[in-house]
């Protein structure tokens, strides 16, 4: 599964990245950034299960930060892309 979730996530980022060169609009874009942030958060996912990296270091309660960022963060990349595109197609049919 670690394999599998690593290699998936750096084909994903790796296109992410060319469609991030081949276009500059602005809903594309934070679909790219989400998906960076997708990859971020398996990187560190995994990092922790293999001891290598603690993000419990710094905890807000009990709560680990980065452990509820990166996921709010790649949603919101997500929704404000989803949000721009909503609107450009309202946008159009008016």
């Amino acid at each position: 599964m670690v394999y599998s979730r690593l290699i998936l996530g750096a084909i994903t980022a790796f296109f992410a990245i060319v469609l991030w060169v081949k276009t500059r609009d602005i809903a594309w874009m934070l679909m790219t950034i989400g998906a960076l942030t997708m990859y971020a958060e398996i990187v560190c996912s995994i990092l922790e299960l293999l001891g290598i990296m603690s993000v419990n270091t710094v905890l807000i309660g009990s709560i680990s930060p980065v452990a509820l960022l990166l996921p709010a963060l790649r949603m919101a990349f997500y929704i404000a892309a989803f949000l721009i595109l909503v609107i450009r197609q309202y946008r159009q049919k008016l």
